[in-house]
């Protein structure tokens, strides 16, 4: 076998739960698929816990464990910190790697508020004069088929935009007695449904449309006010609970309209309560001269409408969008042969050491985020006056 000659690119990450261990994966399994200009090493993973990161860190494949996050940073061999904590350490983070000269990969949101994301993205214009590069991992824009979609309407196939429908619906804590975990309280994840969910699908709806919203009418409701603490940290999984209750101060659903730069209005609609629909995020863009529609829980599928066609003839159509010249499917498998969750992280990370490597602002930046941040505030603000009309800050 021939030696690798590529230069390395060193990663620490901080966190191993769930966006730990996908982001574990992409990062282990993107140079087998891709011919990337860096060779990624996984350096060091960072973790509160000794023996719990040490045990990540054998079983995720990285090659050693820190328990302090500043000394991952401080690591000769590390070159591009991976954030995968809960929002509330995202910005003291990610500006200590930034300001060390370490590029910056953030899970979303970018920060639990728009003081912390604005804090963030400024450090990311100062290190970007240094050629020290930032992005916040919105992995949904990265699914062959959202980015096709987005291909299809900046050619023009979907004429001048009239509508966006966008929902993110899950189930996860619909059981009243799921426990109190870090993602609903307010302290940790900044928001709820609308933070951890809604940020998706307005990123997504932006990313697709090229548009951005620009206000929104907002209402938030939280169906369980008190749930049986966590007897440890846990996630999605939520784990093992104590007979102490606990207060849910963040939002179980949050529900908007929203007008776009463009003319286009929007529905959105991001709850964990949707009994039934595990992980459907759903997107429908209604044009002049056609639509596209998407959902999640049939990630290889784009259903589009040509609206030019004669009546007798127009309608959906299904495709199947594993084809070797749909957007990054050439690297994987056969035609027909789907893809999964995992994979939009590897191609997030594929395309971020590619960005760095070119010496080029990656996508999306943490401007990019923190126009998400802008909206998540809009929408808490129009759902705390009575769903008010309220207008998105502008940078």
């Amino acid at each position: 076998m021939a030696a690798d000659d590529r230069p390395t690119l060193g990663i620490g990450m901080v966190g191993y739960a769930f966006m730990g261990r996908v982001h574990s994966q992409a990062w282990r399994s993107v140079s087998a698929f891709f011919d990337l200009p860096y060779r990624p090493v996984m350096a060091a993973v960072g973790g509160r816990s000794e023996e719990a990161t040490a045990a990540a860190a054998r079983d995720l494949g990285w090659a050693a464990a820190e328990t302090d996050w500043r000394e991952l940073i401080a690591r000769d061999d590390v070159q591009v910190v991976d954030i995968c904590t809960p929002g509330d350490s995202h910005a003291e983070i990610a500006i200590a790697a930034l300001e060390a000269g370490k590029h910056v990969i953030c899970e979303k949101p970018l920060a639990n508020t728009v003081a912390e994301a604005e804090a963030m993205t400024e450090a990311a214009e100062r290190a970007a004069s240094r050629g020290v590069y930032a992005m916040v991992a919105f992995n949904y824009r990265r699914v062959p088929a959202i980015a096709l979609a987005r291909q299809w309407i900046a050619e023009g196939r979907l004429g001048r935009l009239h509508h966006v429908r966008a929902q993110y619906l899950q189930d996860w804590i619909a059981d009243p007695d799921f426990p109190l975990v870090w993602r609903l309280q307010r302290d940790k994840a900044g928001s709820g449904a609308l933070g951890d969910i809604g940020a998706h699908i307005i990123d997504t709806a932006q990313f697709i449309t090229g548009q951005h919203l620009t206000g929104v009418s907002a209402l938030t409701e939280t169906f369980v006010t008190r749930r049986p603490l966590a007897e440890a940290s846990a996630g999605l999984s939520g784990g093992s609970r104590t007979a102490e209750t606990g207060t849910v101060d963040v939002d179980d659903a949050a529900l908007f309209t929203a007008r776009f730069s463009g003319g286009a209005v929007g529905v959105f609609e991001a709850t964990r309560f949707a009994t039934g629909r595990k992980n459907a995020l759903r997107i429908e863009v209604n044009g002049s001269a056609g639509s596209l529609a998407f959902d999640f829980e049939a990630m290889n599928e784009l259903w589009f409408h040509d609206h030019t066609l004669p009546a007798a003839e127009a309608g959906f159509r299904r495709v199947i969008v594993t084809e070797p010249d749909h957007p990054y499917a050439a690297a994987w498998w056969p035609p027909g042969h789907g893809l999964g969750y995992e994979h939009t992280f590897t191609h997030e990370v594929k395309d971020f050491v590619e960005a760095i490597a070119a010496g080029a602002a990656p996508s999306p930046s943490f401007a990019d985020g923190l126009r998400v941040q802008r909206v998540l505030a809009a929408v808490e603000a129009s759902a705390a006056d009575s769903s008010r009309f309220t207008t998105v800050e502008e940078s």
